[in-house]
């Protein structure tokens, strides 16, 4: 009988003991694991399946950090951390009152709350954080310029291209923070790549096939794209006089780096120059930081017919009836 018995119960017992074997394995494997934990891997920037840097994706590059460093911060770029959370709450405070702006604060951007690495300025060349001086030549047209647009609208002709809803000149080419849409949105193909922009959905499509540039002005200039390592570099040229870049225009040489920094993030780096305007060259940098997506269409009103209307009525009323001298 104890024969019988024992020999009933030794194939479980076998398979106990195995059984216990194999969880003291798994177990000593997970405890050899939490005691030395793998090295982690270097980030490796992304490729497409062509070989160049992957810079596809939606991007935002909202941020409170003006474009030029404020005079009472004179030569410092960086503030501190009280500093910068001081600045931050004055200016959302300022801008929570305000009633100066097209949108209301529901509308602003929540990148467009903070300081980017508390800099006290997007501009990084000059080392002032300023943009260099405007040329004579420059000062004197911008006072005509001021003059006529002084005056009453002979038609729509006569307004920005912001105005009537056509294009929005921080859009880009070259794209600057603003309030609200910070949005951008890059495509690549092996021969192109397209930079959709959020803000009046203007989207620039950027050859890469090493065509010269073209002789037609356009709004957002001519561009071309080349890779210099990983960075894609973008040369434009040709700007239209109809929609100028602080004042530059047909003289304006843009040339824009786009870099991989992280896998949430690029490095955006654009210099300007236009010996016409400026006394020398400047360079603003800035990140812009991956989004889930998507990005919605941004519906200003194309042409913005009421507004021109009204604003067309009313200088053709006061043409009409001139305030008595």
């Amino acid at each position: 009988m104890r024969d019988r018995l024992a020999a009933s119960f030794a194939p479980t017992t076998s398979l106990t003991i195995m059984a216990l074997a194999i969880a003291a394995a798994i177990l000593g494997g997970h405890a050899i694991t939490a005691q030395a934990p793998a090295a982690s891997r270097p980030w490796t920037a992304p490729k497409t399946e062509w070989g160049d840097s992957d810079l596809q994706g939606i991007w935002n590059y909202a941020t409170m950090t003006p474009v030029e460093r404020a005079a009472n911060f004179a030569t410092k770029a960086v503030l501190t951390e009280e500093e910068a959370t001081a600045f931050e709450e004055q200016t959302n405070a300022r801008q929570r009152t305000a009633n100066t702006f097209t949108a209301g604060p529901d509308w602003f951007d929540p990148g467009t709350r903070r300081l980017v690495d508390r800099r006290t300025s997007l501009v990084v060349d000059p080392p002032t954080g300023r943009i260099p001086p405007t040329t004579a030549e420059a000062q004197a047209r911008a006072a005509a310029e001021r003059r006529e647009r002084s005056g009453a609208a002979d038609g729509p002709e006569s307004l920005g291209l912001n105005v009537r809803c056509l294009q929005w000149t921080t859009a880009g080419p070259p794209m600057l923070p603003v309030l609200y849409n910070n949005n951008v949105q890059l495509v690549q193909t092996k021969q192109h790549i397209a930079i959709y922009n959020e803000m009046i959905h203007d989207v620039r499509v950027v050859p890469m096939d090493g065509r010269p540039h073209g002789t037609l002005r356009q709004w957002m200039g001519d561009s071309r794209g080349h890779w210099d390592g990983a960075t894609l570099v973008v040369d434009t040229v040709n700007f239209s006089e109809k929609n100028p870049f602080r004042g530059s225009a047909e003289h304006l040489h843009l040339v824009e780096r786009f870099t991989r920094a992280s896998a949430d993030t690029i490095a955006y780096r654009f210099t300007v120059d236009d010996p016409t305007v400026w006394t020398a060259a400047w360079t603003v940098e800035f990140p812009m930081h991956l989004q889930a997506g998507p990005m919605y269409e941004y519906a200003c009103h194309e042409g913005n017919a009421r507004s021109m209307e009204g604003i067309l009525k009313n200088a053709r009323y006061e043409e009409a009836h001139p305030p008595a001298k």
